[in-house]
């Protein structure tokens, strides 16, 4: 009788501790973080096909998106319209407020080239200039003449994006931090 006691309060015991786990991994899921698969090579050279990433969907809570931050967002109005219904991974390059402008192979914030070391190539097309609306970013993919981004679609408004990338943890040759982070380059008359 006490064997079939024991048994029966240990398996209940395991169940709840297997429903427990379940319920905080799916928690941290929806709230804290979760790992993403690049299908495309949108953002190389940063970025290559089946790198996985770790996203923070918290920190955004604390403070604004940042030029520079890979960010994962899901599908804005025109892209849902167009049948796209999963999530994207891009750089934000354009901030609120911010005039945005690509010509002769670079990006301008504010009429100031943006200096970028992570691109796989100069941009080869001219796009904007274009004012970013509230609450709203342009999001580029770093292998800019192969990227399906902002200078086709338009803005990421911000209830869009679900966190960011911060850390590549697949393939093991390749494990490291994403941060990365472009300068607008302000000449200064003298």
């Amino acid at each position: 009788m006490a064997n079939k006691i024991f048994k029966s309060h240990a398996l209940v015991e395991g169940l709840k501790t297997i429903g427990l786990s379940l319920i905080l991994g799916v928690g941290i899921k929806i709230f804290v973080a979760e790992s993403r698969y690049i299908p495309s090579g949108s953002m190389e050279p940063t970025l290559q096909i089946n790198d996985y990433v770790l996203v923070d969907k918290i920190s955004y809570d604390f403070k604004a998106p940042q030029r520079g931050d890979i960010v994962v967002f899901n599908p804005t109005k025109t892209l849902l319209q167009e049948n796209y219904h999963t999530a994207f991974i891009k750089r934000i390059i354009g901030l609120p407020g911010e005039k945005v402008e690509v010509k002769d192979g670079r990006v301008y914030i504010n009429n100031h080239p943006l200096q970028e070391n992570y691109i796989a190539a100069k941009p080869d097309y001219q796009w904007g200039p274009v004012i970013v609306p509230p609450d709203s970013y342009i999001v580029l993919g770093d292998n800019r003449n192969n990227s399906y981004d902002s200078h086709y679609w338009g803005f990421v408004p911000r209830k869009k994006i679900i966190g960011r990338a911060i850390i590549r943890f697949w393939p093991p040759n390749r494990i490291g931090e994403l941060d990365q982070r472009p300068q607008v380059l302000i000449v200064k008359s003298s």
